[in-house]
């Protein structure tokens, strides 16, 4: 296994739930430091992404998963429902889009309201109507993962840190892994599970023989955070309706447990993994905030954090599915790459776990 962000670690869980041994490889310090410790922490409900996609069918059947485990483990959520609004007339067929692609994707709990429902739920709301989606809800992802890891090595895995993969190579119906500049490999394994994150083309671009049509290229999609000072102004979660194009879903307002607001991500298209939130983002965000929130004083924006998303598709592109592929894609036995896996991958990953554990076990 390589990579213990937080699909990475559900996979082990999921593959020492079959009876395996697991070795957690991860160059980092620790578990989850990137975009799976920089992210919204929000539970989706599944109601953004195309019908039928890998994405929608792993955030559906992965919300219920998430809530019931973190409900077992004692895991701090908030099932605190989510906004989606239209600031005007335009925006409406958004919401319309929303909602027939949430049905069709399975999810029946949306409820429409008018601007006076919302705004008797959400006073300080500015908007001609708003689709509300309880089963939106946020969690404790740290936590979280640290339950997912224990859970794997009490099933007998062991993770090691600071452990960069240099190259791999089948040899004799196994795979070679090498660290580092090791003459001799570290680890020969019947299979390995790449679920690097951001470094996931670099790692299969390692393997030996590997075929290069199978390694997509990946657009690094940088998202910045603000806190907001001071108390909230909303109990809910507040989705501005999504542009037409570009995949992002808008700079919206989350909570986080405590209750604190927060805003973003924004998209920005950068060339390398750079976590530095810019103070003069500040004006763009809140000129996206005052369209559903007009009361909003910007001196109480200050910069939080930013996350990097491994995107499929580029500037100009619609949003594009998981990118999960195995021997029977690309021929190279004991190999599963996973690519794309951005949001809504913590709200899939333990429907994505036993999803990769299953592939594995055919």
């Amino acid at each position: 296994m390589i990579g213990a962000g937080v699909i990475g670690l559900a996979v082990a869980r999921a593959l020492v739930a079959q009876g395996r041994e697991v070795i957690i490889l991860e160059r980092e310090r620790h578990f989850g430091m990137h975009l799976s410790s920089r992210n919204s922490e929000v539970i989706h409900a599944g109601i953004h992404y195309e019908p039928q996609s890998l994405k929608a069918r792993m955030c559906v059947a992965g919300r219920e998963l998430l809530y019931r485990y973190c409900a077992e483990r004692g895991i701090d959520t908030l099932r605190c429902g989510k906004f989606t609004v239209a600031a005007n007339a335009a925006q409406l067929p958004a919401l319309e889009k929303i909602a027939k692609n949430a049905r069709d994707s399975g999810v029946f709990d949306l409820e429409w309201l008018d601007a006076a429902q919302a705004r008797r739920l959400e006073p300080a709301l500015a908007c001609i109507g708003a689709l509300s989606s309880p089963s939106t809800g946020i969690l404790d992802s740290h936590a979280y993962m640290q339950s997912l890891l224990a859970d794997a090595e009490r099933g007998g895995a062991s993770i090691v840190y600071g452990t960069a993969v240099a190259a791999m190579r089948p040899a004799q119906g196994r795979i070679e892994v090498f660290i580092g500049k090791d003459a001799e490999p570290a680890v020969r394994a019947r299979a390995v599970v790449n679920s690097a994150g951001l470094e996931a083309h670099h790692v299969a671009s390692s393997i030996e023989g590997f075929p290069p049509q199978h390694i997509p290229k990946i657009f690094y999609g940088k998202g910045s955070y603000f806190v907001l000072t001071g108390k909230s102004p909303f109990a809910r979660l507040i989705y501005p309706a999504p542009p037409t194009s570009g995949g992002h879903l808008g700079i919206h307002m989350t909570l986080d447990l405590s209750g604190a607001a927060r805003f973003g991500p924004d998209l920005e298209w950068v060339d390398c993994v750079d976590y530095r939130v810019e103070p003069g983002r500040t004006a763009d965000f809140g000129n996206a905030i005052k369209e559903y929130w007009p009361q909003l004083d910007a001196a109480r924006l200050k910069p939080a954090y930013a996350g990097v998303r491994p995107k499929l598709s580029g500037p100009g592109e619609g949003a594009r599915d998981f990118y999960i592929s195995g021997p029977a894609e690309h021929g190279v036995a004991g190999i599963v790459n996973l690519f794309g896996m951005e949001s809504p991958g913590l709200t899939s990953s333990l429907a994505l776990g036993d999803y990769i554990a299953a592939m594995l076990a055919d």
